[in-house]
């Protein structure tokens, strides 16, 4: 796995440098092979925190963790636990999910239909026009529902803009207040 370390208000030593290699390439003993992506470590200081965020793009799913600490060795350590746990929630979904998948072919061939729920996004209206503070860009990838869901939770966001691979629209999933999750596709 190649890592693509960059300091914020922080100079970036070779021994911090080393010390992130070493503990963020280990979690290549996860996958079968080597990883071919390029893990993008991003080094901060906000006021007294000093926060490390990791994102690795890999075989269409997104691994991303942020920690903030006192100290950056201590923030490094961490980061990577929550990337392991994200790996070990991930691998554990698959394994479970092939394994269904299995048991439902066996028991009743063609079940196994997706049961969606749309609702319409609300919106909030304000005296002063709105201010956008950051804009994001990127791939929409097909998948179906239940790979965004699956996607969004390894985020740890609370929706998920993906290209449904059923109907080739875009489509955006979300998880609702009662913990279960919508899904909003174009008419």
């Amino acid at each position: 796995m190649d890592l693509n370390i960059r300091g914020e208000n922080i100079a970036v030593t070779p021994s911090l440098k080393e010390y992130a290699e070493k503990r963020i390439g280990k979690l290549e003993k996860y996958f079968g092979a080597p990883l071919a992506a390029s893990a993008r470590v991003n080094m901060r200081v906000h006021n007294k925190e000093q926060v490390i965020e990791v994102t690795i793009p890999i075989q269409g799913l997104l691994l991303r963790a942020e920690v903030g600490q006192e100290d950056m060795y201590a923030a490094i350590d961490l980061v990577v636990t929550k990337l392991e746990r994200q790996i070990k929630k991930y691998k554990t979904k698959i394994n479970r999910k092939s394994r269904q998948d299995t048991r439902q072919a066996i028991q009743t061939p063609g079940a196994g239909t997706l049961t969606q729920t749309t609702a319409a996004a609300g919106q909030k209206t304000e005296a002063d026009a709105p201010e956008i503070v950051r804009r994001k860009s990127f791939v929409l990838k097909p998948m179906t529902a239940k790979e965004a869901i699956l996607q969004m939770e390894m985020l740890g966001h609370t929706f998920f803009v993906f290209n449904n691979a059923d109907n080739g629209e875009t489509s955006v999933v979300y998880e609702r207040k009662d913990g279960r999750y919508g899904l909003i596709d174009q008419e």
